[in-house]
């Protein structure tokens, strides 16, 4: 059986402009949609003219918005002892090396990302198994190992948001929430989408940007004229 959308849902899909809308009218549109009881995500999917079986066309990596996504996450960090201090002041919920490894090794996963020092990512890696299927292991391409770690879990607890393409070629973020300013979604789609184009890998052909739409958490989509 197909899925039931919601009154509120199928109402608002009845007054989906037809056609591309340029990204301010998109936001405008959304913001006028009938209120939850929720302030809800705003959500930006992005189909790509790309091959994602081909190392060089996958896309990974990470970015800050101008005005943030809205929403904090809760950041731990493995790195050497010197550094817990400042990791936890930065707005880590946990910091350390052995004692934190065997501590996620034995099952705790209450933390929505996970940064990690280049000294300690030896060890780090044993976590594989664990983090991988969760989408928490760190990775310097995706941005969430480095040698600054209270910038990391600053950047990361403020919502830097980590992107990477799904096997159709699919990228799908958050970009902020419904309450923001117009303006300041504008700026967050903005520079998400000129961030994607500005990746295009040469080895591919065609259109790069095929096709990019905005909606909230429990809207229908508007499709943008990129």
């Amino acid at each position: 059986m197909g899925k039931t959308r919601s009154k509120r849902y199928q109402q608002c899909q009845t007054s989906v402009p037809e056609g591309k809308l340029p990204l301010a009218e998109a936001v405008q549109f959304l913001g006028g949609l009938p209120p939850m009881k929720f302030d809800a995500t705003v959500e930006l999917v992005m189909h790509l003219g790309i091959d994602p079986k081909q190392a060089e066309q996958a896309l990974r990596g990470s970015l800050s918005l101008p005005h943030g996504i809205g929403a904090t996450k809760k950041v731990i960090a493995f790195c050497e002892d010197g550094d817990v201090e400042a990791a936890k002041a930065a707005g880590a919920i946990e910091a350390g090396h052995t004692e934190l490894i065997k501590k996620v090794q034995d099952g705790w996963l209450d933390f929505d990302v996970a940064v990690a020092s280049s000294k300690v990512m030896k060890d780090v890696s044993k976590l594989g198994r664990t983090l991988g299927p969760q989408g928490k292991m760190p990775t310097p391409k995706g941005g969430t190992v480095g040698d600054d770690i209270p910038q990391m879990v600053t950047e990361y607890s403020a919502g830097k948001i980590e992107y990477r393409n799904d096997d159709g070629g699919n990228i799908h973020v958050p970009v902020g929430k419904i309450s923001f300013e117009a303006d300041k979604l504008v700026d967050n789609v903005r520079m998400f989408i000129d961030h994607i184009r500005s990746l295009r890998p040469s080895s591919t052909k065609g259109a790069y940007i095929k096709k990019a739409s905005l909606s909230t958490t429990m809207s229908p989509a508007v499709e943008l004229d990129v």
